[in-house]
């Protein structure tokens, strides 16, 4: 047997294409590594950016959840007041009022605060009394102390803003102990004001939430039913063609074309019922419709045709095979693009203002067709007080209002992990 031999030419060609494969494997691999620090670092970026906005939301929201608040001891027995469960259910609020529910409040305001600290406390401070009073009648037996709100000028002097006798005044009344910053829980469950001080939440909450029900009543069932035949039922023309290129034109229009839209048809139709949330709903299930019909489409593209086949081999019709195997498959698909338009449809404003949804509404809406606003109009018109009050009120009511989001979407992801099969 004869030896091979390798001539040196062969070994040096051979050694300068290992080289070139070993350097381009490793200008790969810093590829590959330069690849994963940015997406590193995109992620970082991301999360950085949402912990600011958070961070940046509680720590201006924090001061929306309180109020200044004046302590008042009251001797209601020396004040005489009629508080028995009879009187107080027949009139309730208008008997305490009556009985001089608001000249009691001022005289001992007066008795604890002086005559400069009395006149700060808030003209609404005896109506939340004699409706803390509805709810327990105890409260207006023996002596009680008691924190009531202050006004508008003397939260700002408190801050250390307004005129320099608010600030001495309240200065004083900080060191008596008397005037503190307080937790309101009032401002989830009151409306509307024209006073910081006595502002709430509950009437713009409320109106988001009914005015959701009617945006998912009405986008849900006929945004699954449209991608449903549209993409097994529907022929493949030119009709067909124009509308596909419709409704994908319609999910890029402007929101406030659909706000113009639902002035025009909406109203016209309906001109009593101008803000209210069912008006609101119809229009915002108009601009996440589009959305549901595309998302709707791919999910229900996305199921294997196997899946009909098989189906339609054991003997189900074709209604069966869409209703009880193709839906179910689509369906985890369809909730996720519900959850991108109804979340879209939450925060939008720009539409709810052209109907007139910018009303100040100082009770909650008693249901689908009565006067409401919704929490971003809230949150917009906030925003435009120049009142100190209102700038920390608005981060709380963002605050609740990405609470609300959060609590919608983890509702819609549940379902959706709910009904997800895998094969």
């Amino acid at each position: 047997m004869s030896d091979t031999t390798i001539s040196p030419a062969a070994e040096a060609g051979s050694g300068i294409r290992q080289a070139a494969f070993e350097k381009r494997l490793k200008q790969r691999y810093a590829s590959e590594k330069r690849f994963r620090l940015l997406g590193l670092a995109a992620v970082t970026f991301s999360v950085a950016v949402l912990l600011i906005l958070l961070g940046t939301m509680l720590y201006n929201g924090a001061g929306g959840f309180q109020r200044a608040e004046l302590r008042v001891p009251i001797d209601f027995a020396e004040a005489g007041l009629s508080v028995d469960a009879v009187t107080l259910e027949q009139s309730e609020v208008q008997s305490l009022e009556a009985q001089g529910l608001p000249q009691v409040v001022d005289y001992f305001a007066g008795e604890a605060l002086g005559e400069d600290g009395a006149a700060e406390v808030s003209g609404e401070a005896w109506r939340e009394l004699a409706a803390r009073i509805v709810a327990d009648p105890d409260l207006a037996r023996g002596e009680q102390e008691l924190w009531v709100p202050a006004s508008a000028d003397l939260a700002q002097g408190m801050e250390g803003e307004g005129s320099a006798e608010l600030q001495s005044l309240a200065s004083r009344l900080i060191s008596d102990g008397a005037l503190e910053k307080r937790l309101d829980l009032g401002f989830l469950q009151r409306s509307d004001a024209t006073d910081p001080q006595l502002v709430g939440i509950w009437a713009a909450l409320k109106g988001s939430i009914l005015t959701m029900i009617v945006t998912l009543a009405l986008a849900f069932p006929i945004g699954v039913l449209a991608a449903l035949y549209l993409e097994e039922y529907a022929p493949k023309n030119r009709w067909t063609d124009i509308i596909e290129v419709s409704i994908n034109n319609l999910a890029a229009v402007p929101s406030i074309i659909f706000g113009l839209l639902g002035l025009a048809v909406f109203l016209t139709i309906f001109p009593n019922m101008r803000s209210a949330p069912l008006i609101g709903g119809m229009t915002l299930a108009l601009m996440t419709m589009p959305v549901i019909v595309i998302t709707g489409r791919n999910a229900i593209k996305a199921v294997p045709p196997s899946i009909r086949d098989g189906a339609l081999a054991v003997g189900a019709s074709p209604i069966q095979v869409v209703f009880h195997h193709v839906l179910p498959l689509a369906l985890p698909g369809i909730l996720t693009g519900t959850i991108i338009g109804m979340a879209r449809a939450l925060g939008e404003t720009a539409p709810l203002l052209m109907i007139g949804m910018r009303a100040f509404v100082a009770s909650p809406p008693d249901g689908f067709t009565t006067p409401a606003t919704v929490l971003p109009v809230q949150i917009f018109l906030w925003s435009d007080e120049i009142d100190r009050g209102f700038v920390e009120r608005t981060s709380a009511a963002i605050i609740v209002l990405l609470i609300f989001l959060l609590m919608m979407n983890g509702l819609a992801i549940y379902l959706r992990n709910k009904f997800e099969k895998k094969w």
